[in-house]
């Protein structure tokens, strides 16, 4: 890097050609999903040797994590910018479901069946806790507050995936029950279970986010 910042043709070259090998990995995950991502495949796609792209990424750890990565932080920013534009919590689960449908194996990548033998680095469960952030505290500015729950005095010494939101218990439990049955929902959209049987999945999707509001 130089000193006023901007980046040397290498490094630009560089970052393009690490452009180009995510690219290359998203079109595998979408036809043969990311346990079958192949480096080597890539590399043949692109024109070099298979140690040629190793000088990009190290492996297909690293090239996961960095597509991992990247979908977190997306849908991390798909979330802020709806909150920071006003959007409560039904608007919030709104946004979540168009960026899942926007792209299906971004999504799936992340929520999806873990890729067998790979386990994401701690600073990839930082940027998914921004996330949830955002989710608990639209919920904490609900009125009035939930009651208190069983789960949600467990949730009182146990607040870890909450970043430490000083949120009452009642606030993280719904927070947390309204991201995992409505991301049940999404997945089956997502991976195609409701096909043919008849019903749209929107208003499916609408009707849960009603009762557990409503709730």
């Amino acid at each position: 890097m130089s000193e006023t910042g901007t980046k040397s043709p290498r490094e630009r070259y560089r970052a393009q050609v690490r452009g180009e090998i995510k690219e290359r990995a998203w079109e595998q995950i979408a036809t043969a999903g990311a346990s079958a991502l192949s480096l080597n495949a890539i590399a043949k796609q692109l024109g070099m040797s298979g140690p040629a792209l190793y000088r990009y990424y190290a492996g297909r750890d690293e090239l996961i994590t960095e597509l991992v990565r990247d979908a977190y932080q997306s849908l991390a920013d798909t979330i802020r910018a709806a909150s920071e534009a006003g959007a409560d919590v039904a608007a919030l689960a709104h946004a979540w479901r168009r960026w899942a449908l926007e792209d299906p194996h971004r999504y799936l990548l992340v929520f999806g069946t873990p890729v067998p033998g790979y386990r994401a680095p701690d600073d990839v469960t930082t940027v998914a806790s921004q996330i949830m952030t955002v989710l608990i505290d639209a919920f904490a500015a609900l009125t009035p507050e939930a009651p208190v729950t069983p789960f949600g005095t467990h949730l009182d010494s146990h607040r870890e995936w909450a970043a430490d939101n000083p949120a009452p218990s009642a606030v993280l439990h719904r927070a947390l029950t309204l991201w995992t049955r409505l991301h049940g929902v999404l997945s089956l959209e997502v991976a195609g279970h409701f096909a043919g049987m008849g019903f749209d999945p929107a208003s499916l999707f609408a009707a849960e986010l009603d009762a557990l509001l409503d709730h």
